[in-house]
């Protein structure tokens, strides 16, 4: 803890500041200046704070929980039928990456779902890409919504576009200048195609309960069940 005097008018030049993008941001700005008379601390400390780099981190993971909760409710109260679940990617900071699960009803739902996802007030602010995945998809688990996104979208057909859209100078795509509050967003309908969603392909997997079976008679040995494909532990036993 920092005990001292802060002196109103004075001030120093600082920053910039690492910030919740992972990139330094805001530039050089005046601050205020204290000084310190006392420094105390206590051992074993629990320590807690928003570490100014990239994500992920508890920070950003907390930001997601809450900025995920936040988006479900203003979906539900601006109309949007049956969402299913809304995940807000700690990659992009809970703003940049939002996804949305829903059970289709109406064709346009999914476009429906992205476009207020991206300029409703909880979303509108330096957003990137919105994708709508159908309620087979765990908005949370990124292979599931990449593998929506591989096999239930086409670019030329199934992204829009917003242009000039509510952004801010943290933004680390956008140059600096007069036009530096504007970016683009992307709505990707990566859900199955309405107006054929009863003819699309089934999705060959076995059901939850007998993958649930299986892990708990074979989890040993099929290691891909229980960790990734790629690990050296699952390479050992396939030696």
């Amino acid at each position: 803890m920092l005990e001292g005097w802060c002196h109103p008018g004075e001030a120093h030049e600082e920053g910039p500041f690492g910030e919740w993008t992972g990139y330094y941001a805001s530039g050089v700005r005046p601050a205020p200046v204290i000084q310190v008379q006392c420094v105390m601390h206590r051992n074993d400390p629990i320590m807690v704070g928003v570490p100014p780099n990239r994500p992920p981190h508890d920070y950003s993971y907390m930001r997601s929980v809450l900025r995920s909760a936040m988006l479900s409710d203003a979906l539900i109260k601006a109309g949007v039928p049956d969402v299913r679940g809304v995940w807000c990617h700690e990659a992009g900071g809970s703003r940049l990456i939002l996804i949305v699960s829903i059970k289709q009803r109406y064709p346009g739902h999914a476009r429906q779902a992205g476009f207020v996802a991206s300029q409703c007030q909880v979303g509108a602010y330096l957003g990137r890409y919105v994708i709508v995945v159908d309620e087979d998809i765990d908005p949370a688990n990124t292979f599931d919504v990449l593998w929506a996104l591989a096999t239930r979208s086409d670019p030329a057909k199934d992204i829009d576009i917003i242009r000039r859209a509510w952004s801010g100078p943290l933004d680390p795509i956008i140059p600096r200048g007069p036009e530096v509050g504007f970016n683009s967003r992307a709505i990707i309908d990566a859900c199955k195609p309405y107006e054929w969603i009863d003819k699309f392909p089934a999705v060959s997997e076995s059901s939850p309960a007998l993958r649930a079976r299986m892990i708990g008679k074979w989890g040993k040995i099929l290691s891909w069940e229980t960790e990734p494909p790629g690990s050296a532990h699952a390479a050992e036993r396939l030696e």
